[in-house]
């Protein structure tokens, strides 16, 4: 039997709070711990502590985004069959609340640098965030292509800035892969949204794009992506993986669950099956699994 939800579920203003802010979605700011992670000092408690405070600032910074997005969508959500339920869009946190809490995140969130030693690259890459999530919130969202860009530095900038925090060198391959992996993901989530909501949904962007473009641009950007850590794992040059400071073998077996994931990420995009990137993360036993020996090869492979 079916349960259909009429009206959203009552929240008291802390939780209603807490619910805007998506915490679930801060697992994307995991991406910090890649550079310092791949260079093999994730570790060092410099490192961890530069690393740690990266993550917090990101979380608080990208909630505030997310409310601010929130109130600014909150009529076209009231029309959604789920984002209703949203906590500004369903009344429960007034508009008010919500500028307040995204103002205090965001003071917070670049207060937080100020402790460490030269945050002023974390700082730059902190503020062009907020300032292409803010271009996304009130414009770029509604046009085609460029809102793939938009998003994707999102994912793109949270990996920089865990290299910017602990001013580690990265790779020309880490920065292919990051970017061509945040396009992937963008363009898989949009390619299922296509295929589940069609051109009338509340999303207007998506009546800009074609099922046959959208595949395209998925499988040009999950061939850069392979393409891209293959050629990471393989070099054993100072800036590749493969390096003599590294065991070249659980390092290159690593390479297996990214091609995997790739593929079967991309069925999932072309049956509309495919999900936002922090759902991948916390709700798919395969992507997880995935995951999991993926990093776990890394970490042998850097680390043993």
């Amino acid at each position: 039997m079916v349960v259909t939800r009429n009206e959203p579920t009552p929240r008291g203003p802390v939780r209603a709070l807490v619910s805007a802010m998506r915490l679930p979605q801060w697992v994307k700011n995991g991406l910090i711990i890649i550079a310092p992670a791949a260079a093999g000092i994730l570790f060092h408690a410099d490192v961890l502590r530069h690393t740690a405070v990266a993550f917090v600032s990101f979380c608080l910074i990208s909630s505030a985004g997310y409310l601010v997005n929130d109130v600014r969508d909150a009529p076209a959500d009231r029309e959604h069959p789920t984002k209703r339920y949203r906590a500004i869009a369903a009344g429960q946190l007034s508009e008010g609340r919500a500028w307040s809490a995204a103002l205090g995140l965001l003071v917070v969130g670049f207060t937080l640098p100020f402790f460490l030693w030269h945050p002023w690259g974390l700082l730059l890459i902190m503020a062009l965030y907020v300032v292409i999530t803010a271009a996304y919130i009130y414009g770029l969202k509604n046009v085609a292509i460029v809102e793939f860009a938009a998003l994707a530095s999102g994912f793109f900038l949270r990996a920089y800035a865990g290299a910017a925090a602990s001013h580690v060198f990265v790779s020309t391959w880490f920065l292919m892969v990051i970017s061509f992996g945040a396009l992937f993901l963008v363009v898989g989530k949009r390619s299922s949204e296509l295929k589940k909501l069609g051109v009338g949904s509340t999303r207007p962007v998506l009546a800009q794009y074609t099922p046959e473009f959208l595949a395209s641009a998925l499988t040009l950007s999950a061939t850069a992506v392979v393409t891209g850590y293959c050629l990471w794992a393989f070099d054993t040059s100072a800036t590749g993986l493969s390096s003599v400071h590294h065991h070249i073998v659980p390092i290159r077996l690593s390479v297996i669950p990214v091609v995997l994931a790739t593929l079967f990420i991309m069925r999932a995009a072309e049956a509309g099956d495919g999900a936002a990137p922090e759902e991948l993360i916390l709700r798919n036993r395969t992507v997880q699994l995935l995951a999991a020996s993926w990093a776990v090869l890394l970490y042998v492979g850097v680390y043993a």
